[in-house]
């Protein structure tokens, strides 16, 4: 008799979710942080931001904030990889295509997040569960050549890919290494706390030496797209999404990744002028099928 996949469990659905619909959002306040401020400085001031939540939080909780040595260096790795290097990448690429694009190139997270699981954390998945995985992956790449075919043609769309798959990859090694034993036995609000203090202070610092002193724009949206992106988006996304890591791994917890941009296309429509083909159709239809079909098997080996 099989069992339930463990994504369909409450205590793990909530927080997929919660972070699902919150990344879905973020694309394009994202591309309303480029033009006066470098994006180096923007990361910096969505960290801190980020930082300050975190450290608020995990003292509203009485939580522990000691993490020792070893915790130090895995919450450093963290940073240099998802906080830092990713979104680095990120937000560069947005500058060449658009949100939607981003979010849709970033579902590939799955790939390696599953892939790197095996490798070094010995996490199998299931055949239904590639079997899903691949169907999503077909409708994300039919998204994704309808994005393509529709850039201006003065648009460098192979660079703006190029740098979100390097993100995309970045991404990947710090999901793993918070899925490893080692990041687990850390309690994760202070080990975010922790890791987005490095990825703050290593912004700035990367900031100041490619960007010159700080910068900052004053309007109203801009202010309050950095407290979005790194309260709601950071503090709380990134909470709620280790907490689905650890429960089900790196490469079940990614298929969050593969709903953001159903999220982040609909919001495109709005405010990009992005207009829906069949194709378009076609390749949303696929990505929730195949998350429909992986949500259908046994629950993953350890």
């Amino acid at each position: 008799m099989s069992q339930r996949h463990p994504l369909l469990e409450l205590r793990v659905q909530l927080p997929f979710w919660v972070c699902t619909i919150i990344w879905g959002t973020t694309w394009i306040v994202i591309r309303d942080q480029l033009g006066e401020v470098p994006p180096s400085w923007s990361i910096a001031y969505r960290f801190i931001a980020a930082a300050v939540a975190m450290f608020a939080w995990v003292a509203f909780t009485r939580q522990d904030l000691r993490i020792g040595r070893a915790g130090h260096g895995v919450a450093l790795v963290m940073a240099a990889a998802i906080f830092f290097a990713n979104f680095n990448f990120v937000y560069r690429s947005e500058a060449y295509i658009t949100s939607g694009l981003v979010a849709l190139i970033f579902a590939l997270l799955i790939v390696p997040n599953t892939i790197l699981a095996r490798v070094f954390l010995g996490q199998r998945s299931s055949l239904r569960f590639f079997l899903g995985a691949g169907v999503a992956m077909a409708g994300i790449a039919l998204l994704l050549i309808e994005e393509y075919r529709a850039a201006p043609p003065n648009a460098d769309v192979g660079l703006g890919i190029i740098l979100v798959l390097t993100g995309v990859f970045c991404a990947s090694i710090g999901n793993v290494i918070q899925a490893s034993e080692r990041a687990k036995a850390l309690p994760v609000a202070s080990l975010l706390a922790w890791g987005m203090l490095w990825g703050a202070l290593i912004n700035a610092a990367w900031a100041l030496v490619s960007a010159g002193p700080p910068v900052i724009d004053t309007r109203l949206g801009y202010i309050a797209g950095v407290l979005y992106l790194g309260v709601a988006a950071s503090a709380v996304a990134f909470l709620t999404y280790f907490n689905v890591i650890r429960l089900v791994g790196p490469a079940v917890a990614a298929y969050s990744s593969v709903l953001t941009p159903v999220i982040a296309m609909v919001i495109s429509t709005l405010h990009e002028g992005y207009e829906w083909t069949l194709l378009a159709a076609l390749g949303s239809v696929l990505a929730l099928a195949g998350l429909a079909i992986a949500l259908s098997a046994r629950k993953p080996s350890a």
